[in-house]
Formats: structure tokens, sequence, C-alpha cells
């Protein structure tokens, strides 16, 4: 296999004993990648991504799944840095964002939610069929159990 570079044989074997006169930083930077991190910092945006997903999707879940995915997230969000790689603070740091000031943030957001949720649920009432009374016909009886009664309950 022979490339092309536009040198003769001879001037191609003179080169190989020619001095470098590159200085040993330039020459290590000849090696070194430009993405180097980028598919890691892509993977690390994901996760990032994923937490504060979660943290908004199940921050007033009402079934058991959606509260652990929630807590998790939040301990997560919440934890103190350490030597795991994807650590909230690691994750942060590698993609320049400031991890107090992102977490401050998460926590207002999650706050003012909290505080704006409806208090009040709305229930809906079936009356029984065999309830019914004096007064009314059979036909209005089984129109009334029919139809759904709701009531409004506070906290």
């Amino acid at each position: 296999m022979t490339f092309d570079t536009g040198l003769t044989t001879g001037e191609r074997f003179l080169s190989l004993f020619q001095p470098d006169t590159l200085t040993p930083q330039e020459y290590l930077e000849t090696f070194k990648r430009r993405t180097h991190l980028q598919p890691e910092k892509r993977l690390m945006l994901a996760v990032l991504e994923d937490g504060v997903a979660c943290f908004q999707k199940y921050v007033m879940a009402s079934d058991g799944r959606g509260k652990k995915y929630f807590q998790e997230t939040e301990e997560w969000i919440l934890e103190e840095p350490s030597e795991r790689i994807f650590c909230f603070a690691n994750v942060c740091e590698t993609l320049g964002l400031e991890a107090d000031y992102l977490r401050r943030g998460l926590m207002r957001w999650k706050a003012a939610t909290l505080e704006n949720r409806p208090s009040a649920r709305v229930y809906q009432l079936l009356t029984p069929a065999h309830v019914q009374e004096k007064s009314e016909t059979s036909a209005e009886a089984a129109t009334m159990a029919a139809r759904p009664r709701r009531k409004v309950a506070s906290r």
C-alpha cells in the first residue's frame, strides 16, 4: 500500500532521520482529541435532563412508584459531592454548571409547586339503588340512583 505524499522515495527515507522540530507539548497535542469528552458529556447531560424531568414530573405523585422516583431523584440532587462519576455535583461540574445554584432553583420550584397545588379533592358519590325516600316514585328513584352526585371535600 502506498500513500501519495508528493515526496520521492529518497525524500521520504531522509525524513525519517531528521530531528523533530516539535516541542513535546506540540507533539502530544497532535494526539489529543478535540472532542475527548463529548460522548461522556452528552451522557452526563442526558442523566441531568432525566433527573430534572423526573423531579418535576413526580413532585406531586400520589402513587407509590411516582413517590419513589421523586424521592430517589431528590436524594440524588441533594447528596453531598462524592467520588462517584455520576453524582449530581460531578455531573454539574463536568457540564460547567454551578451545582448549588441549580439545587437552590429546583428546591424553590418544588416549594412553589407544592404551595400552589389544589387543596380540595372532588369525590363522586353514587346513591345506592335500594335506598329510596317514601315520597319518590320508583321511576324517580331509579333516575336519582343512576345520577352521580359530587361532593367537594377539603383536605
